[in-house]
Formats: C-alpha cells, structure tokens, sequence
C-alpha cells in the first residue's frame, strides 16, 4: 500500500451534533503525525463538484461547542453512478488525497464501501448519526445529545398533559430503530414507548390502551418512533379517535429539534475519541472500517458488518419500562 500523506475528511448524510467534534479531532490527531489534511464541503457531493480545501488547526478551532457541521452535508445522487464516482475519485487524487475519513451513518458507510471497493482507497468511518442504529458501536455520535433533547422536551409537554388529563403522543425520529423513543420514554418518564422492532410483533396501541395503562394517571406520555411500521404518531393519534374516542389524544412531533444544539460532554467526549482513532486506524494501516465504542473501548468494526447487520434494541428495557408505568 501506498504510504498515505494527506487525508480528506467530510460528513455526510444527516447531521448530529459532535460532528465538529470528531473534525476537530480527525484534523488535528492527522497533524500531529505528520499528515496533511483536507476538508471536503456537503460531504460525497463536495467530492464530486471538487469543494475540497485546505485544513489546518486553526480552521477547526472554537467548534468543539457547535451542533451541526461546519463542513455541511447533501445527499448527492451523483455519487450513487458509477460516473460520479469516477469524477470524485479523480478531484481526489487532483488534490493529492491518499486517504478518506468519513462522518456519517448507515448511507454514509454505504457510500464509503462502494467507493473503497471500486478504486482501492484506504477509508475509515466515523458513526455520527443520532438514530444509534449501526451495529457494532454501543454510541454513536449525537445520539446522546438528541436523547437529552428529548427528555427536556418530554418533561415541558408532561406539565401540560397532567393540566388537561390527555394523551400525548410524542414522535422522535429514528427511522426504522426504536433507541431514541425506548430511552426517550425511560428518562422522560413515559408511560410507553412504540417503536418498529415489537409492531412487527403485535399491535402495540391495542395492546397498550386494553391494558389499561391509566389507571393510576391523570395523563399519559407515549413515545412513537417516526416509521411507517409504526404508523407514526399522527397515525396512532386517528386511531385512538375513531375506536378509543374516550380519549382526548393530542400529537407532537419534535422534528428537527432533536438534530439540533450544542453536544453534551458525552459526545463530545465519543467525538474526540472516535475522530483519534480514526487517525490511529490509518497509522497501523487499517482500510473499510468503521470505529466503534464497544463497553468504553475504541475497537475496528468492517464496513460490511456495520452496514449488514442489525442493531439490536434492548427487550428488558421495554419490559423495565412496562413495569415503572404503572
């Protein structure tokens, strides 16, 4: 293998805070060995349109604090043909990049495997994404800080829903993984959580209600993960209004809420670790991997296993929660 002298690194797909983060770490760990380093802008698409541009540690100075990303991100669909590739692969090696650092989730990784497959260029990734569903890290970057957004939410909208005696459904994003509406609804306090891994099991509304989930509270809080296997918050809402109508059911949809806002300790903390060991994985010449937190322990996940493989949500959660709600 070629020795590597400049790494590129961007962020792509959605946004999480503690991206900044894990730049800040990236650039300034690959300085300190001796790498030059480049920051590629609106992540695959910046590869592709040649928004590539010089980075040194001045440039990712004061943004460990900052939500979102100061290199931005864009889906590109360029970079899903095999001539768009072929264009960001030649704005590589024209701004002489040996290597790739990517931020970013399940997409990001995709697009990561494809690329390092089709031209044999070292690649490390980087899980940033506040879904927490790539497997083989226990964290992924954001999803702390979307966690705590959504509790702080949660605990405003019990004030109302204990004053009026209704049911509140709450939607949180997390596509077709349930982790920010189950913790969401533990450290809120919730009454109940539905998420996508049980309502392909059994119909968790009807189970939830016939259960009589109120007996003992004037109000209930249910977190719903935005997917159409659950049927999303809006979903459940008509429902409960056309066979429960002795409920008075109101909806809210946190929406971008949760990707937004200053990192908690915690990720900016997994950030900087995640972004070394990144540099670090380079060094002892590791390719197609994606840094994982495994029990506080940075470890090497292969892209095919972060990407293949399901994350599995926690059942005695759900149970634990089932029980605190009585």
């Amino acid at each position: 293998m070629a020795k590597i002298k400049t790494i590129g690194v961007l962020t792509s797909g959605g946004d999480a805070p503690g991206m900044n983060a894990a730049l800040r770490a990236v650039t300034r760990s690959a300085i300190y060995h001796g790498f030059n380093v480049k920051g590629i802008y609106r992540g695959y698409r910046g590869l592709v349109e040649n928004e590539i541009v010089t980075f040194e540690a001045k440039d990712v100075s004061g943004i460990i604090h900052r939500g979102g990303t100061i290199l931005r991100t864009a889906r590109c669909k360029e970079f899903m043909t095999e001539e768009g590739r072929q264009t960001a692969y030649k704005n590589m090696r024209k701004n002489g990049i040996d290597a790739l650092v990517v931020i970013g989730g399940d997409g990001t990784l995709t697009g990561a495997r494809q690329f390092a497959s089709e031209f044999d260029i070292p690649i490390v990734g980087i899980p940033g994404t506040i879904d927490n569903d790539l497997y083989g890290t226990d964290h992924t970057i954001g999803y702390d800080t979307a966690l705590n957004t959504i509790m702080w939410c949660v605990d405003r909208i019990r004030d109302t829903a204990n004053s009026h005696e209704r049911l509140f459904f709450i939607e949180v994003m997390g596509r077709n993984a349930g982790f920010l509406a189950l913790n969401g609804a533990i450290a809120g306090g919730a009454e109940a959580a539905i998420i996508p891994e049980i309502s392909i099991e059994v119909d968790q509304l009807a189970q939830l209600i016939e259960h009589g989930f109120r007996t003992t509270k004037k109000s209930s809080i249910v977190l719903v993960a935005e997917s159409p296997i659950t049927g999303g918050a809006m979903g459940l809402a008509e429902r409960v209004r056309k066979e429960y109508p002795q409920y008075d059911v109101r909806v809210t949809i946190l929406g971008h809420l949760q990707r937004g806002g200053s990192p908690t300790a915690r990720d900016r903390i997994l950030a900087s670790r995640m972004g070394a060991a990144a540099i670090d994985a380079l060094v002892e010449g590791q390719r197609n991997v994606m840094i994982g937190d495994d029990d506080e322990q940075m470890v090497y996940v292969p892209f095919s296993k972060a990407i293949k493989n399901e994350k599995a949500i926690d059942r005695q959660l759900l149970a634990m929660l089932s029980h605190l709600a009585i």
